[in-house]
């Protein structure tokens, strides 16, 4: 099929790094939608990012950025990347600019955002991933990759039940497209053909690293090196494959398997990572820990299975996000008024497809 062209919703860590790797090692035309307004503002002025990979070999890159209400662009691939908690309000602001032909792709973290994808896009347009890729935001128009191309990983997979199924000979040719785009990007894709598994996988990996790391702000590694990781990682591991053995959803992996990954990632592929929720809540913003453990104990919950541990860290989250915005009222404030800023604007009309 014809070339590519994409455009990132969110250009934060993660989206933005999906963004320039595909145009700087793929060569593909991508374009920056965002409407974080420093962020904007900042890689307008400055004409790109500037980036760096595990805080070396900081480079310039020359990016375009529009804010939903400003772009015109029409790309044959969305690529999604914000946060749980905002994304009802993005979507709707970007509601203008989805066409008929459009497909769209997200990895974000935690579960519930393509049921609300699905309400712009129809299933079969769909493809979700899960990534064991770090990104971490120094500030407005400055992105540090964390892990080499080799230490990248992710799983590609199609929503619509019917086209996972083909599995990666008879995927569609858009899905082989992403995903040779995604390989020549150094992203390292598998495509799998079980999505509810591939997606609760990667929440259960989250429920550790991104959790445990956020509440005691620290890097992967220095979780890894504590004496306790391994036994910390086993608890809420098994405790989350028993809520989706409840639930009738078979995960990618065992909980051994699952272990190794997650105790691999933190001490050896990713150690210098902070996770993206610790950036949220030492910037003052809500984490996304509700769709994190707290999906977890939720589907424990909806199934005859309380997950303890779930529900206990979640709570502990909230209290670390509670204790962060008392001892830090200013960031809180600001968080909240930026938050308060990208709900006021007024979606623009849809245009008719």
């Amino acid at each position: 099929m014809a070339d590519l062209k994409y455009a990132v919703i969110g250009a934060g860590g993660m989206g933005t790094q999906f963004g320039v790797l595909l145009q700087e090692f793929a060569g593909k035309h991508v374009d920056f939608i965002d409407t974080w307004g420093a962020n904007v503002a900042t890689v307008r002025k400055q004409g790109g990012f500037y980036v760096s990979q595990d805080e070396k070999d900081r480079h310039f890159v020359k990016t375009n950025i529009f804010t939903p209400e400003e772009y015109t662009g029409d790309p044959d691939v969305w690529i999604v990347f914000v946060k749980q908690v905002q994304l009802d309000v993005i979507l709707r602001r970007c509601a203008h600019l989805f066409r008929d032909h459009q497909v769209v792709f997200s990895a974000m973290n935690g579960y519930g955002h393509f049921e609300k994808l699905n309400q712009y896009f129809p299933a079969d347009h769909i493809y979700g991933g899960t990534a064991l890729i770090g990104a971490v935001v120094f500030g407005p128009g400055d992105i540090n990759f964390t892990g080499g191309a080799t230490a990248k990983a992710m799983n590609l997979c199609a929503y619509d039940p019917q086209i996972a199924a083909r599995g990666a000979e008879g995927a569609p040719e858009v899905e082989k497209q992403i995903f040779a785009d995604f390989t020549a990007a150094t992203l390292n894709p598998t495509i799998v053909d079980n999505f509810a598994g591939m997606c609760l996988a990667k929440v259960v990996f989250n429920s550790v690293l991104n959790t445990l790391c956020t509440m005691y702000q620290i890097r992967f590694g220095e979780f890894a090196e504590h004496p306790a990781a391994k036994w910390l990682t086993e608890s809420l591991v098994d405790e989350a494959y028993t809520a989706a053995e409840k639930a009738g959803i078979p995960l990618l992996g065992t909980r051994e398997s699952e272990v190794a990954t997650i105790l691999h990632t933190a001490g050896v592929a990713h150690p210098l990572h902070h996770p993206s929720m610790y950036q949220d809540l030492t910037t003052g913003r809500p984490t996304e820990v509700d769709y994190i453990n707290g999906y977890i104990a939720k589907l424990g919950r909806e199934h005859g299975y309380v997950c303890k541990l779930h529900e206990f860290v979640t709570q502990e989250l909230h209290l670390a996000e509670h204790a962060f915005a008392i001892h830090n009222p200013e960031l809180a404030a600001a968080a909240k008024k930026e938050a308060e800023a990208v709900a006021a604007v007024q979606p623009l009309p849809v245009k008719a497809q």
